[in-house]
């Protein structure tokens, strides 16, 4: 998952008196079992490894607060992107320092069945979450990978991953570095709607090389948010939350798209080591996360969907976010083993044939 990027824009005080209604109206699951106390120490150290920025502050605010005020606990954090702490965590394996770090969807999968993180058990919360977000560890937020385009640049709404191949963007598509989750979105979805899949993504690559000249090849949301400042671009692939908030704040014009095909999950997910000396810690910690103040400051300060499907988002939030039963039900879902096992050959592809 990539960085946050910090929201320019602030709530206004009828939003945070909605927010603070909701939270009040959906109490705190009742999180401190006699069992889990008695394993705590006033004093014990957390560390935990997650993103920077907003992801940071909110956790701190919702999960590190309440466990500080009642055990006196200290929490270290690992900030920064993915990559560093899942490379640390594996080289760590069976001896961890990290009690808890936070990996993408395809990453947590593999880590459980690498031995280095858990699978997720019943903890408070565990059972409200969406089926999908009981894999790999526990889901904290949805943040899907869909298109994203320019309105002032086409000639009709983007409706479908193929409106990238129409004549009026075709030529003007920022396409996202691979790997990555915005580029392995794109990569397999060229394939599907081609004729192929992750077992066969012949027709993705020809059809991605079809695009070429690229105006870029975006690898941040800062630099393809700048595309669109300067109409240098037309469309793109992106997190969908992260540019709606973008939009929101700065470019009205960038419009998030909903695919009739569905737009590309990718999930946040909380995975406790394999070794943890601070177990019932950690998942006093994850059942906060997923408790309804947490999910609710992660929708409205980052649009990242809540992943509890007992939380209730106020209708503003509900519009911005992927909210309800029938919407997590139409997010894709792609082949993560298949994807993994085959990265590597498909970064040399995509350098040779793509961004070459």
């Amino acid at each position: 998952m990539t960085d946050a990027p910090k929201s320019n824009s602030k709530p206004g005080l009828t939003r945070r008196h909605v927010l603070a209604a909701s939270a009040g109206a959906l109490a705190t699951p009742a999180l401190f079992g006699t069992t889990a106390v008695s394993q705590i120490r006033r004093g014990d150290k957390l560390v935990v490894g997650i993103w920077g920025g907003a992801q940071h502050r909110i956790v701190q605010q919702h999960c590190e607060a309440p466990l500080r005020e009642k055990y006196g606990i200290t929490v270290e954090y690992v900030l920064g992107g993915t990559p560093e702490r899942r490379a640390r965590a594996y080289a760590e394996r069976g001896r961890p320092s990290f009690d808890l770090l936070y990996l993408n969807i395809f990453e947590s999968r593999q880590a459980v069945r690498d031995g280095v993180t858990q699978a997720p058990k019943s903890i408070p919360g565990f059972d409200d979450l969406y089926d999908i977000a009981k894999i790999g560890g526990y889901g904290v937020a949805f943040n899907p990978v869909t298109v994203v385009y320019d309105r002032r640049r086409v000639s009709a709404p983007i409706t479908s991953w193929r409106d990238l191949w129409r004549e009026d963007v075709r030529r003007s598509v920022a396409w996202p570095s691979f790997p990555g989750a915005q580029g392995t979105a794109g990569l397999v979805m060229a394939a599907r709607i081609h004729g192929g899949n992750e077992q066969n993504m012949d027709p993705g690559f020809r059809q991605v090389a079809a695009l070429k000249p690229f105006p870029a090849i975006q690898s941040s949301q800062q630099q393809i948010f700048g595309l669109f400042d300067q109409q240098a671009v037309t469309a793109s692939i992106e997190f969908g939350s992260f540019t709606q908030k973008y939009a929101d704040a700065t470019n009205p014009n960038v419009i998030v798209a909903a695919p009739t095909e569905g737009q590309v999950i990718a999930l946040n997910v909380a995975c406790p080591t394999v070794g943890t000396a601070n177990q019932a810690l950690v998942e006093e910690w994850i059942a906060l996360h997923l408790a309804s103040p947490c999910q609710i400051a992660f929708a409205d300060e980052m649009y990242y969907s809540p992943t509890n499907r007992k939380v209730v988002l106020p209708p503003t939030l509900q519009a911005k976010t992927i909210y309800g039963e029938a919407a997590v039900r139409s997010l894709v879902d792609l082949d993560w083993d298949r994807i993994i096992a085959q990265q590597a050959a498909w970064t040399s592809r995509f350098n040779r044939e793509i961004a070459g």
